[in-house]
């Protein structure tokens, strides 16, 4: 095959699956997902955590369903990077939070998100924040298998359990909220970051073959920004990227490339591990940021200085927030914009994802 047509049959096998409406070949019935704040659809609106967006400005721009722009828990102005692949798969295109006692079993069927802002692979990160370590979100999605085994009988439940897609995503607030911010904890057991990276590489293989041990067949790894380029971490007196940050994701996701290549060959089963590159398709942005669309790329929309407003610095009385959060890349110091998710989507979708369509 020529590498033009290489290139081309992702974005043919999206197009058709769109213009057919639903799944194409290899059938997704579900969205399982795992992480934090770039995947938490609401959860944290139900623990007890200052690490909260179920208040305005977050979701003004949200209207999805006949939708108002209301706050879901989201950390964005509208929808996540999963909602759109969630939607790309012919599954509803908002994936419910697992916590939300809202969702029944007849929604969370098509979809279940066990994310939980401020976590990490680390349990020392999650910690920091009162948020659900990782091993309660594995534990939240054995609680749901049972109930989707009540709700749909054992064998339907186990179709849908192995042919779903499971998509994980942490590992930013391991490094800048842990160990670059508590000197006195990983920092003093680790000298190195790549030191620290090992060990949250170990933590994040442990978990997928606990994935795998529950059923999981399809796995979607995603790696971490360049995180030196959140509005947050950018260098106070020039708005430069730390670089240093940069090289820190950069060498984790290498690392996480070499588990991904090891575990997809491994596990066995017909089990598929692939990584999701989100480092690429924000560096891209940040790159050239009119031929994708964007204005500004240094600074967040909410808030005055859109530097450091985030949480609750990011609320209806933040004075300055943009008229339109379409031409940034960042909604506050840390979180994409509904455009940028919906590129990082995409981008995954015609990279990656369309192999399991």
């Amino acid at each position: 095959m020529s590498t033009l047509r290489r290139s081309l049959l992702p974005i043919i096998l999206l197009q058709l699956h769109t213009l057919s409406g639903g799944p194409a070949a290899a059938k997704v019935p579900a969205l399982i997902v795992f992480g934090d704040s770039t995947v938490d659809t609401g959860n944290n609106n139900y623990i007890s955590t200052v690490i909260r967006s179920d208040f305005a400005p977050y979701g003004r721009d949200l209207r999805v369903g006949g939708g108002s722009g209301q706050p879901t828990g989201r950390f964005s102005n509208g929808r996540l990077a999963i909602d759109f692949i969630s939607e790309a798969f012919g599954l509803p295109p908002l994936v419910p939070a697992y916590l939300d006692p809202n969702a029944d079993m007849s929604s969370l069927a098509t979809g279940a998100c066990f994310a939980s802002a401020g976590a990490g692979y680390d349990n020392a990160t999650s910690d920091l924040f009162s948020v659900l370590p990782l091993w309660k979100e594995l534990d939240y999605f054995k609680e749901y298998a049972a109930k989707l085994r009540s709700f749909l009988g054992d064998d339907k439940a186990q179709e849908t359990l192995s042919e779903a897609l499971y998509i994980v995503s942490m590992g930013t607030n391991d490094f800048l909220e842990n160990y670059y911010a508590v000197p006195s904890g990983r920092a003093a057991q680790y000298a190195a970051a790549s030191d620290y990276a090992g060990y949250l590489l170990g933590v994040a293989e442990a978990f997928v073959r606990a994935l795998h041990a529950l059923g999981a067949r399809k796995l979607d790894l995603n790696g971490l920004p360049p995180m030196g380029c959140l509005p947050l971490e950018r260098r106070a007196a020039t708005g430069a990227c730390t670089e240093e940050y940069n090289a820190v994701a950069a060498g984790f996701n290498a690392g996480l490339r070499d588990l991904v290549a090891r575990l997809d060959g491994g596990l066995g089963g017909g089990a598929r591990v692939v990584y999701g590159d989100v480092y690429g398709a924000v560096a891209d942005v940040l790159a050239d940021p009119a031929a994708h669309g964007f204005e500004d790329v240094g600074a967040g929309c909410c808030g005055a200085t859109g530097r450091f407003e985030m949480g609750y610095m990011c609320n209806a009385a933040s004075p300055l927030t943009c008229a339109d959060a379409g031409k940034y890349a960042f909604w506050d110091a840390i979180h994409p914009t509904e455009h940028l998710h919906r590129f990082i989507a995409d981008r995954k979708m015609n990279t990656t994802l369309y192999e399991f369509l």
